[in-house]
């Protein structure tokens, strides 16, 4: 991909789609058997070598947005697991959402900054 706009701009639609995922981490850090999800990483939706959905844990719960299931995975390393099978940490989901927000941020700078270059180049 060279285009740096499309590339800016499917970093931020997947970030958006990741910081959704997280949502729902946190929302169900209550939630009886519940395994936190996130997003295959971004270099590798790149490379087109992962598409998964995003697995419902209980008839109950709800399914979240389709753009937040697509390729969402349940984590397989998981290093506490409460006494109900929950196994979100608030701290762990703190800190991705952190990360992701700094990365939304870097790529709307990247986006502004290509944007501004081409109307410059344009004149306007």
């Amino acid at each position: 991909m060279r285009d740096p706009l499309a590339l800016a701009e499917r970093r931020l639609n997947w970030l958006d789609r990741r910081q959704s995922v997280l949502a729902q981490n946190v929302a169900n850090a209550d939630t009886p058997g519940f395994r936190p999800r996130d997003l295959v990483p971004f270099e590798r939706e790149l490379q087109g070598q992962l598409r998964l959905a995003m697995a419902r844990t209980s008839p109950g719960h709800g399914a979240g947005s389709p753009l937040a299931a697509a390729n969402a995975r349940a984590e397989r390393s998981v290093a506490e697991v409460a006494p109900d099978g929950n196994a979100v940490s608030l701290d762990r989901e703190a800190m991705r959402i952190a990360e992701t927000d700094t990365a939304h941020q870097l790529a709307m700078a990247v986006h502004r900054s290509f944007a501004g270059m081409f109307r410059l180049t344009l004149g306007r």
